[in-house]
């Protein structure tokens, strides 16, 4: 197929794309047929200043699309939510007046709802995808929703390409699929276009975008946000949520697998552990700079698809994120929970970021159409749990009854009505946005590529080949040969070996030219953060084991593994040929966890077989047994093996490594499960 050119394309000051109008190509219009002169940016007071209210082709565009679903959510229509609470535990006084921040050791409750972003609400849990990171923290001063992702960064610099963007990432309008996934054309081809996309693209391509479990993945509030403390002085704020137990990924192979098996497997495990007294935590950090020191930054911290390092601006622990309760109704709490960025306390405001300011507006919009009303939030999640009153009245679903005859201010009438408070009331920064208004952006936002690449040298070798590898195999699902080129041209700036290696797996005869920059690529160093093997905790907490065992297992060897993983903070889990369990060599009966032919190893983070000669033998023509063996060798996991096993692993074809263990000593079984068997990997696997 013919390679086809963009029609008549301009680059913007910030090295976007604005494909322009033609005989082949009509102009873009308004609803009301009106010709719109730029669709990729949003009208602002200054290249750097806020977005204007005025803006009605912003407000016409991002209306419709949050109303095109009802009543499921757009985006993050599939996800899972916990009560908690945070305390902090060192105060921001000299920054912010947000009594959240400054009282230590107080316990705000919380509502968290972590999502995946393109799938519907009854996708799977585990696609490759952005994990959504919402918080509502319910504090005296009013509702503060922190809504961010496990991702620091975004594809897009400008909220009028939100809707751009999910209409090519959600399910291709003449066929209805793919559901929940990135591999497919139309996704890549707008991808492919927009440049400012390529650092998200080294991100959801990493194993960030493929979590072991939802309370093993990181949490960022995206945007820059400002401090105010009581001089009236503002600070600029990154936020960071960091995962107690460590970040763990999957591998693909098994991600596939796991959705097969157990669709619900992160809803499903944090509904357990919550069941079983156990909790979900996070540190809370930030990251806090001045206008100077932003000033200095080789990039615009107002740029969502940058992020700050933390060499450059280390991030400061000032409180952490507890949830340890399932909701009693789903449906009433996780699914009518409503965020808004514009949730705000006193003491916290909003930055110039584009791609948040359009959010501000977004948001609330959304949730008058998903809910059904302007009331939406008197639903008991929603409401705050300080004092409240206003004179907003009436509507649909109206729950409130406030007596009197006034519902304004001023009046005259009412002895006890609300009233403005100047001094305790929410105060935006002072700031002079004086500058030429228009549709531009800064071209301090045109680096596409040198954080991409800073990201992806950040790696392992291990993470790049798995990177390597997902985009070969999302561009393996693209029928457009010029869109999979157009995608290498970008990888080739990226890092030049990246792009080879994709062009290889794609069987690519020769490579594109590299795709031009509008600025040149800033040779910027690895940041150790963004590695998650490099930083991988060595711990079985949290983590499942599971145990196979047949008629005549070893009972005492079932009851020292299962001691050691649980003492090393792991769930044991026992998995039988048949649910009612088995007897063992010693006549007792034992209970199963799960059956063997739907509990398979996906499910669990290493695995030990115990297992009479007999049974070995028996279960190699069970092929649910050897893939439950095989699997778990090929996920790179520790296993633990008795004399009896042995035949099941010849018939799985494993030729043990030092991730294969005797059963016999449970101390180095929890070890070696403390983490994947990475050097195992080369043996099982053609890696890009």
């Amino acid at each position: 197929m013919k390679k086809k050119q963009p029609h008549d394309a301009l680059l913007g000051t910030g090295g976007e794309l604005h494909q322009q109008a033609n005989a082949e190509h009509p102009p873009l219009t308004t609803q009301q047929g009106m010709v719109i002169s730029d669709n990729q940016n949003s009208l602002r007071a200054h290249p750097q200043g806020p977005t204007l209210l005025e803006d009605f082709v912003l407000r016409e565009k991002i209306t419709h699309f949050d109303h095109e679903r009802i009543p499921e959510r757009v985006v993050h229509a599939r996800g899972s939510g916990a009560h908690g609470f945070f305390e902090l535990t060192r105060s921001l006084e000299a920054y912010t007046t947000a009594k959240v921040l400054t009282e230590v050791g107080e316990k705000t409750p919380v509502f968290s709802r972590i999502s995946t972003v393109a799938g519907g609400s009854g996708s799977s849990d585990t696609p490759r995808d952005v994990r959504g990171f919402a918080v509502k923290l319910y504090t005296k001063e009013g509702n503060w929703d922190l809504v961010g992702n496990n991702i620091p960064v975004f594809f897009i610099q400008d909220a009028i390409k939100f809707p751009d963007l999910v209409h090519a990432v959600k399910m291709e309008p003449d066929r209805g699929f793919p559901q929940a996934a990135t591999a497919h054309d139309t996704f890549w081809d707008f991808i492919s276009l927009t440049p400012e996309s390529m650092h998200m693209v080294m991100w959801i391509m990493s194993d960030r975008t493929l979590p072991r479990s939802l309370r093993m993945i990181e949490g960022f509030g995206v945007h820059s946000f400002r401090l105010i403390n009581a001089a009236g002085d503002s600070t600029f704020v990154k936020f960071h949520w960091r995962p107690k137990l460590g970040m763990q990924s999957t591998v693909w192979d098994e991600t596939v697998k796991i959705a097969g098996a157990d669709p619900d497997f992160h809803r499903r495990e944090l509904f357990d552990v919550l069941g079983a007294g156990e909790v979900a935590e996070w540190e809370f950090a930030v990251q806090l700079f001045t206008q100077a020191e932003a000033d200095q930054f080789p990039f615009n911290h107002l740029d969502a698809t940058k992020l700050i390092p933390e060499e450059l601006v280390p991030l400061q622990v000032i409180g952490r994120l507890v949830l340890d309760r399932w909701p009693d109704n789903f449906f009433a709490e996780t699914e009518q929970v409503a965020f808004c960025p514009t949730h705000l306390v006193p003491g916290i405001d909003f930055s110039n970021d584009p791609l948040l300011q359009g959010r501000l507006f977004s948001y609330r919009d959304t949730q008058l159409s998903r809910l059904g009303s302007v009331n939406f939030e008197q639903i008991p999640i929603n409401a705050p749990k300080c004092p409240f009153a206003n004179h907003q009245r009436d509507g649909h679903m109206q729950m409130a009854q406030p007596p009197g005859r006034v519902a304004y201010e001023p009046n005259t009438l009412s002895p006890d009505s609300p009233r403005s408070d100047r001094a305790n009331g929410f105060v935006s920064v002072a700031l002079d946005e004086g500058g030429e208004r228009g549709r531009v952006r800064d071209a301090s936002f045109a680096d596409h590529y040198s954080q991409a690449r800073q990201f992806f040298i950040s790696q392992t070798p291990t993470e790049q080949a798995h990177m390597a590898s997902a985009l070969v195999f999302e561009l393996s699902k693209v029928e457009h040969p010029h869109v999979r080129e157009a995608m290498v041209s970008h990888l080739l700036v990226i890092d030049q070996m990246l792009g080879q290696r994709v062009a290889d797996g794609l069987g690519m005869e020769a490579l594109p030219a590299m795709a031009a920059t509008v600025q040149p690529l800033k040779e910027l160093p690895p940041s150790a953060a963004l590695s998650i093997i490099a930083n991988a905790t060595h711990t079985l907490e949290g983590r499942c084991v599971g145990i196979l065992v047949d008629n005549g297992s070893d009972g005492a060897t079932v009851a020292a593994l299962k001691k050691a993983a649980m003492a090393a903070g792991a769930r044991v889990k026992i998995v039988a040929p048949k649910v009612g369990g088995v007897t063992l060599a010693s006549g007792k009966k034992l209970a199963a966890d799960g059956q063997l032919a739907g509990t398979p190893s996906v499910l669990f983070d290493a695995v030990a077989l115990v297992l009479s000669e007999s049974a070995g033998k028996a279960l190699c023509r069970e092929a649910a047994a050897v893939d439950f063996v095989r699997d778990a060798f090929g996920h790179l996991k520790a296993i633990a093996t008795d004399a009896g096993a042995q035949a099941l692993l010849m018939a799985a074809g494993i030729k043990p490594d030092a991730g294969v263990l005797g059963a016999d000593d449970p101390k180095a079984f929890v070890d070696a499960a403390c983490t994947r068997q990475w050097a195992r990997e080369p043996s099982v696997r053609l890696l890009a």
